[in-house]
This record gives C-alpha cells, sequence and structure tokens, in this order.
C-alpha cells in the first residue's frame, strides 16, 4: 500500500485539506505585498535641484522665471531634473549655450513633488539622478536575499521538516520587517531588506509542497489554481495599501505586522505525512493521518493506520541519508528535470518580475495600473486550471511563455500613439505570466519526488530568483537603447519556453515518492518509445 492509497482512505481532498490551503493563504497574500512593494517604496516622484529662494529686489518674482532661470532644459524641452546652473542666467547674462560650464549636479539636493509620495527611500536618501542606480539595487538586493533563501529553506524543509521552517520565516520575516522600516542609512536598509528577503524564501519553498503532500491526484490542481489566487489577492491589495500610505516606513510597517497573525496559525498547520513517512517518523505521521480521517468524517480509516501497516509502507520509502542539492544531479532522468526548470524558472521570474515592476507607457496612474495588473492575474489563472486538466501541464507551460514572449514583442511594434492597443498588450502579457508562473510552480512539484521536492524547488527558486534580481537592472538598460529592457523579457520568456517542451508530463501522475519512482518512470517511458507493448513490461 502507497501513501496515495492511505491518502484516499483519509480523504484526499476534504475539511482537513480546505482548512489547511485556507492556514496558508496569509503567506501567498504576503508575498507580492513584499515582492512587488518597491514599486511604491521606492518610486521617484518628479524632483529638481534645491534652488536659492528668490530675491525680492530681483526682477525675477515669477516662479516660472526662476526656475528657467536656474535649470537647463532637457532635449524633449522639459526643466532638467538632476542639473543646475551654478549661477542663475539673467544675472551671469549667459546664454544656455554659453553657460554650461557652470551646469553643476544640485549642490544643495533637491527638491521633490509630494503630491503623489510624502516619502519614498528614493526621497530618504536622494536616490536619483546619479545615484538612480541604488535606487534599482534595492530590489535587486531583496531578490539575491531571497535567492540564497530559497537554498536555505529548501533543504533545511527536506531535514526538518515543512512545518517548523514555516514558523522561522514568519519570525525572521516579522523581526527584520521592523528593522528595516527604522533604518536609519541606506546600508542599514539594503541589509534588513536583504535578510527580510531570505525569511520570505520561506513561503515561496514551503507553502505549496505542504499543500500538495496532503492532496490526492484528483483535485491537487484545483487545489493549487485555488491557493495561487491569494497571490493574485496581495497583488490587487498592494494597489489599495499603496494607495492609502504613502510614506515608504508606515507602508513598510502595513505589510509585515500582519506575520504575527502568521506566527499564532502555525498551531493549527499540520507537518507533512508524506515527508514524515520518508524520515521513519511513524508517529507523528499517524497522528496527523488520524486528524486527517476525523476532519474528514472517515473514522472507518483507523483500522487501516497501525503503526505496523504505516512501518511496513515506510520501509520501501524511507531516505537512507539526508537529501542534498547533489542528488538533483546524480541520476539521468532528475539531472536532466533539474536543468530544464532551472532555465524556465529563471525565463518565468525574469519576465514576470520586469513587466511587474515596470508600470510605465500603458497611459494609466501607477495606482490604477496595479490594480489592473493584479485584477488580470484572477482569469488567467483560471485559464491555467483548464489548460492543466485538459492539455496537460508541460503545453501549458510553452504556452503561457509563448504567450508572454508574443505580447511583450507585439508591444515593441507598435506606434507610441496606440496607447489602446499598447494598454491591452502590456495587460496580456502579465497576464500570460503570471499563467506561467502559477504553472511553473504546480508542473515542478510534481516533477520531484518527496523526499527531493523541497531540495527541487529550492534549487529552481534559486535560480529563478537570480531571474528575478536581475529584472530590475534591466531597467537600466533603456539607457542604451529604450526598447532594450523588453526585448530582454520578451526573449528569456522565448527561451524559457523552448526549454519546456524538454520536460516530462505530470497530468493526472501519481506524485513520485523516491527517486527510483523518477528513473523508473524513465525507464518505463524509453521502452515504450522504443515499441515494446506495456503486457511485455508487466511480465
Amino acid at each position: 500500500m502507497g501513501f496515495e492509497e492511505i491518502l484516499k482512505e483519509v480523504g484526499g481532498f476534504g475539511h482537513f485539506q480546505i482548512r489547511n490551503v485556507m492556514l496558508l493563504a496569509l503567506p501567498r497574500i504576503l508575498l507580492p505585498l513584499n515582492f512587488l512593494l518597491s514599486i511604491f517604496m521606492a518610486a521617484v516622484p518628479t524632483h529638481r535641484c534645491t534652488l536659492p529662494a528668490q530675491d525680492p529686489l530681483n526682477n525675477l518674482t515669477q516662479e516660472t522665471a526662476w526656475l528657467e532661470a536656474y535649470l537647463p532644459r532637457e532635449l524633449d524641452g522639459s526643466l532638467s531634473s538632476c542639473y543646475r546652473y551654478l549661477y542663475p542666467l539673467s544675472l551671469s547674462n549667459t546664454s544656455w549655450g554659453e553657460g554650461q560650464d557652470q551646469l553643476v549636479p544640485c549642490p544643495e539636493g533637491w527638491e521633490y513633488d509630494q503630491s503623489q509620495f510624502y516619502s519614498t527611500i528614493a526621497t530618504q536618501w536622494d536616490l536619483v539622478c546619479e545615484r538612480k542606480g541604488l535606487n534599482r539595487a534595492v530590489s535587486t538586493f531583496f531578490f539575491a536575499g531571497v535567492l540564497v533563501g530559497a537554498v536555505i529553506f529548501g533543504y533545511l524543509a527536506d531535514r526538518f521538516g515543512r512545518r517548523p521552517l514555516l514558523l522561522v520565516a514568519y519570525v525572521s520575516t516579522l523581526a527584520l520587517g521592523l528593522v528595516s522600516a527604522i533604518a536609519v542609512s541606506y546600508i542599514m536598509f539594503v541589509i534588513a531588506h536583504c535578510l527580510t528577503g531570505v525569511a520570505l524564501a520561506g513561503f515561496t519553498i514551503i507553502v505549496l509542497p505542504l499543500e500538495l503532500e496532503w492532496l490526492d491526484v484528483e483535485h491537487r490542481t484545483v487545489a493549487g489554481v485555488l491557493s495561487s489566487t491569494f497571490w493574485s489577492v496581495g497583488v490587487m491589495l498592494l494597489a489599495l495599501v499603496g494607495y492609502l500610505i504613502r510614506d515608504w516606513r508606515w507602508l513598510l510597517l502595513a505589510v509585515t505586522l500582519p506575520c504575527a497573525l502568521g506566527i499564532l496559525s502555525v498551531w493549527w498547520v499540520p507537518e507533512s505525512a508524506r515527508w514524515l513517512m520518508t524520515q521513519g517518523r511513524i508517529k507523528e505521521a499517524q497522528r496527523y493521518l488520524l486528524q486527517c480521517a476525523a476532519f474528514n468524517g472517515r473514522p472507518q480509516a483507523r483500522e487501516k493506520l497501525s503503526i505496523e501497516a504505516l512501518s511496513l509502507m515506510a520501509e520501501k520509502e524511507k531516505t537512507v541519508r539526508r537529501p542534498s542539492y547533489l542528488d538533483l544531479f546524480r541520476t539521468p532522468r532528475l539531472r536532466h528535470i533539474s536543468l530544464c526548470c532551472m532555465v524556465v524558472w529563471f525565463g518565468v521570474n525574469f519576465s514576470y518580475y520586469g513587466l511587474s515592476l515596470d508600470l510605465s507607457g500603458l497611459g494609466l496612474d501607477l495606482y490604477q495600473t496595479q490594480l489592473l495588473f493584479g485584477a488580470v492575474e484572477v482569469p488567467s489563472k483560471m485559464i491555467v486550471y483548464l489548460s492543466v486538466r485538459y492539455t496537460g501541464r508541460r503545453f501549458t507551460q510553452v504556452g503561457t511563455l509563448l504567450g508572454t514572449a508574443l505580447c511583450v514583442g507585439t508591444n515593441l511594434l507598435l506606434p507610441s500613439e496606440s496607447v489602446t492597443w499598447r494598454l491591452v498588450l502590456g495587460v496580456a502579457g502579465k497576464g500570460f505570466s503570471e499563467a506561467a508562473f502559477t504553472t511553473a510552480f504546480l508542473f515542478t512539484s510534481e516533477l520531484y519526488p518527496t523526499v527531493l521536492r523541497q531540495t527541487g524547488l529550492g534549487l529552481t527558486s534559486l535560480v529563478g530568483r537570480l531571474g528575478g534580481s536581475l529584472a530590475p537592472l534591466a531597467m537600466l538598460l533603456e539607457g542604451t537603447w529604450p526598447p532594450l529592457p523588453k526585448i530582454t523579457y520578451g526573449g528569456t520568456a522565448l527561451l524559457a519556453s523552448a526549454t519546456a517542451l524538454l520536460l516530462p508530463e505530470t497530468r493526472n501522475a501519481e506524485l513520485p515518492e523516491t527517486i527510483q519512482d523518477v528513473e523508473k518512470k524513465r525507464t518505463l517511458s524509453d521502452l515504450q518509445e522504443e515499441g515494446i507493448p506495456m503486457k511485455a513490461l508487466q511480465d
């Protein structure tokens, strides 16, 4: 008897599983609130150099004339945001061309328009003009932390369990988020924010397997897509929170304090019985399975959950040694899966965060665009649900990434005057990229065996977060050529789409428990491709 049979006895999708999905909804909502927070927290409002106070004895009494006297004009005719004349033109009696040698980079600092943002990290530490790279780097440092955290939590969750590491993630995120909110210098903020990314990585690695490993094959897809809609709720909620709170410190507190509720909720979150069985912790697994049977109204299952029966099954699945990242590359099938998933996850993350963080050029304000980008994710998940059920995981992954690349590429070909079509394609591209993200989580979780599922997700998340950390820096390429950032987003999505074709299909397949299960599927598949009938395989 395998774990899938036990799950059928205790109920593979009942009140126990629904409660588990609801308990794990909070970290899913918190992730986009933190991952996309820089859209508002690091926003750069309209700014200009701080100028000397107007002299009442001077004839330059009008504000516009005073600004034009001190600020040079850019090529597009707008007043410069980063430079000023050392002396006003009217006093130095020079023209713009003759006074270029008197241009200085805002010696007295900047003045910021506070009509939209009261305070951001850009205004807090003057991360504009020559220092704008430091502002972009905040997101890069954050995702670098998520990258490191994916490795740490992926390994530790397979070694010590999903539930205790979920508590660690909650406590660490709360503590480090509070430190980030009270940071008194840019360096202090960057370090604390980067470590917050490490802590938040625990949610990305732990939550989905903790749900998935309690679900039967039939309801795995619907539960996975349903729970992923909480991410979209967080994306839309961010637009509301950003609109209501215009100070970056209070905004950071608003997305951090809910972790206190998460710490309390861990009391009711069950450990993965699948993982406990592979570790030989039979009594603990039995306790959770009995809870599941009681919640789901299956008291008759108690007879099949004896220590002897569970021990017999666990002997076949018990891990001989602790999981290692090297295990993902030791055998041919796992090596092939790991290399392909790494490319796919890099493309998914790079294109998703590139499109999510770049909200310009769509004809809407920041809050409307963010709300629309969150709203389009809900129907995209419904499409994923139908697609993975009827066309499979692999072709859904390929199609969503290809759709992302086509939307980005077509948008680049449209003239700037086609505002409506650019908005439609921008929203459609965001929808496809979210669909690709949803599919990647579900697909990857089903490709790896239980003994290496967290480790596999940790590796792919590591590579994915590398893509996410590079996405903000790619925006700086617009200084070289304005379309270049979007070309890189679309091109990377296209490469990932082609790579996804090389992965095996997992639709209607039981979750593999051990490395041998994965390699056995490879052997059966290879033999069938060579023309050997199933009867011969069974014999």
